[in-house]
C-alpha cells in the first residue's frame, strides 16, 4: 500500500511539459490539473489547482498556504509587478527558470537538474523570495 506523499514543489502552468516528466519521477511535485499518482510507493494527491488557466492572484496564495515552493519559467519576472506583488504579499517562495537556457522542456530540465540541490535547499527558507535560476547561477530578485 502506498503512503501519502508530502508535496514540496508546485510547477507553474508555463512549464507543464517539465512538470509531467518530474511527476513520473518524484512524488513531491505537482502542477495545475495534476490528477495525482503514485511514485515509488508514495501516493500524490490531486492538485487543488485544477486547471492551468487559474490566474496568478488565485493560485499563488493557495500554493503558498500549503507551503510549496513554486517553480516557474519567467526570464523577466522582475518586470511582472503584479506577480512580484503577490509573492511579497503572500510570503511565497518562487524559483524562476530564466534565460534562453529555459526555452523548452529539455533545457528547463537541464537548468533544474544543474541547480537541483540549491533549489531543494530553498524549500527550507522562509518567504517571500524569488530566485532567478540559470544553469550556472542563482540570483535573488529584489521584491521592492
Amino acid at each position: 500500500m502506498a503512503r501519502e506523499a508530502q508535496i514540496r514543489f508546485y510547477m507553474d502552468a508555463d512549464i507543464l511539459g517539465l512538470a509531467k516528466i518530474l511527476t513520473q519521477l518524484r512524488a513531491d511535485v505537482t502542477y495545475p490539473g495534476d490528477k495525482g499518482g503514485t511514485v515509488r510507493k508514495r501516493s500524490r494527491p490531486a492538485c487543488p489547482i485544477t486547471t492551468p488557466a487559474t490566474r496568478d492572484h488565485v493560485w499563488i496564495p493557495q500554493v503558498t498556504a500549503l507551503g510549496w515552493l513554486i517553480v516557474t519559467r519567467d526570464s523577466a519576472i522582475q518586470r511582472h509587478r503584479a506577480e512580484v506583488g503577490a509573492v511579497r504579499e503572500h510570503g511565497a517562495r518562487m524559483v524562476a527558470l530564466a534565460g534562453r537556457e529555459a526555452i523548452d522542456t529539455w533545457h528547463q530540465l537541464e537548468v533544474l537538474m544543474a541547480q537541483w540541490r540549491a533549489i531543494e535547499r530553498l524549500t527550507q527558507e522562509p518567504g517571500p523570495f524569488i530566485v532567478s535560476v540559470t544553469r550556472t547561477a542563482l540570483r535573488t530578485i529584489d521584491l521592492e
